[in-house]
């Protein structure tokens, strides 16, 4: 028995093997948008020229924009996920449980609305 039918017979509902799908998708598609960022930001462009006018310019595109917060979205949600897994396999008491939970996904919320706030509403000084 693989372990998305585990879950979902522990679990019995299909949470946990849509989940199990989530994180096969999202890691690929993370894998590919992390490298593009590297490979883009860290070794394509010279370090000196990674400034604020390099970020600008960048946002000038709304492809930019999209692919930065695609990358957001999954990374953390990504990570979420995985960490609700962490806290399932560890945390026995329900109260603690809840309060695990409750802190994860508060962090998340909160993180997540200000990297998108700063992607989506970034305008550049002029200079």
């Amino acid at each position: 028995m693989s372990l998305a039918e585990r879950a979902v017979a522990r679990r019995g509902t299909n949470f946990e093997l849509w989940s199990w799908y989530y994180f096969r998708i999202s890691g690929v598609l993370l894998l590919f948008l992390a490298l593009g960022h590297v490979y883009i930001v860290h070794i394509l462009t010279p370090i000196e020229q990674v400034n604020y006018a390099f970020v600008a310019a960048r946002y000038a595109k709304p492809f930019w924009r999209t692919y930065d917060l695609l990358l957001l979205l999954l990374a953390m949600s990504h990570g979420v996920n995985g960490m609700r897994l962490v806290l399932h396999d560890y945390v026995r008491s329900r109260p603690w449980r809840v309060f695990a939970y409750s802190v994860l996904y508060s962090a998340a919320l909160i993180f997540t609305v200000l990297g998108a706030l700063v992607i989506v509403t970034f305008q550049p000084v002029p200079e």
